[in-house]
């Protein structure tokens, strides 16, 4: 494809993922003085405390949370163990703190970091991290949903899925609509007691398997939503778009599907107003709150899937308030 043949927000769009993987640009961003002042808008913080501080707070205003460790792409099996304790400590400490009842904060994994890429033996590490996760979850009377990556982890992440639902049925999964094969992933796991977190996309993938243009993306999305809602599962509804959270509620509406049956979802930092709104209009509405030092590939893809974001982090470095 011609960058000619590219709107403006495509191309930075396309710009903006290619810097979620830019070292030198990440190094430069990293040791920007505000950086981390205006970090703190999308990102819980760099510890336990911070996110289970945060966390409570969304709970009081009626929100549900999943929480994020941030890292991905682990290529250090030391690494990969570190990952499984700061959940396993995250989920202990959220326990503790009275914010797992009925589900109310959970955990998102990104097999990735439990040590997905290792090699011949990557699966079935990342498979055991993910295990012990999901078996403090349950401990703690709470849930797990995996985060999906790049194209290439869509058929391990939905292998792991049913292996670790044969333990843990709620264990939950994203989609993302982007790519062509997701309708038909829709299908098969719109079954009951099937959690399903349904969502754009935000990584760089090719025309061979995802949608380029945002409308057609969004076309994927309205499919997908109709068959997630019309199904037995438990759909989750991810998405900022004011026109999709408005065609989520009237097939949710038109399906006859109970206030409890399906949820929105929304990242920490983005539309809080909406949130609140929602979650006062008696939607369940759960945030996606990440925290951990790995910020940078994050906060890049979120400002790629809403580019309006760029204008506030590049308000934040120029700006010692």
């Amino acid at each position: 494809m011609d960058l000619a043949d590219l709107n403006p927000s495509a191309l930075m769009r396309q710009t903006l993922l290619g810097a979620s993987r830019n070292t030198q640009l990440r190094t430069a961003v990293e040791k920007a003085p505000m950086s981390r002042d205006v970090v703190k808008r999308f990102v819980a913080g760099q510890d336990t405390d911070a996110a289970v501080r945060v966390a409570s707070e969304l709970v009081q205003s009626d929100r549900r949370v999943t929480i994020d460790y941030l890292g991905e792409d682990t290529l250090d099996p030391e690494q990969a163990s570190a990952t499984r304790e700061a959940y396993l400590e995250l989920l202990a400490a959220l326990s503790e703190a009275g914010l797992t009842a009925e589900g109310q904060v959970e955990v998102s994994l990104k097999l990735s970091a439990l040590g997905q890429f290792l090699g011949r033996d990557g699966h079935k590490m990342a498979l055991e991290n993910a295990r012990a996760i999901c078996q403090s979850a349950a401990n703690s009377g709470t849930t797990v949903t995996l985060d999906m990556e790049d194209h290439t982890t869509t058929d391990p992440t939905l292998a792991a899925l049913a292996e670790l639902r044969q333990d843990w049925p709620w264990v939950g999964v994203a989609l993302q609509a982007y790519l062509y094969r997701t309708e038909q992933d829709c299908r098969d796991l719109a079954h009951e007691g099937s959690r399903v977190r349904l969502c754009k996309g935000a990584y760089k993938q090719p025309e061979s398997v995802a949608y380029q243009d945002k409308g057609d993306v969004d076309k994927s999305f309205v499919r997908c939503l109709k068959v997630l809602i019309e199904g037995e599962g438990y759909p989750m509804v991810a998405s900022h778009d004011p026109r999709l959270v408005e065609i989520a509620t009237v097939l949710a509406d038109k399906a006859r599907r109970a206030p409890d049956s399906y949820e929105f979802q929304m990242l920490h930092g983005i539309r809080p107003d909406e949130q609140l709104r929602l979650a006062a209009d008696g939607h369940a509405l759960r945030v996606y709150l990440p925290y951990g030092d790995d910020w940078y590939g994050y906060l890049v893809r979120r400002m790629a899937e809403r580019p309006a974001n760029l204008t506030f982090f590049l308000r934040g470095l120029a700006t010692r308030g």
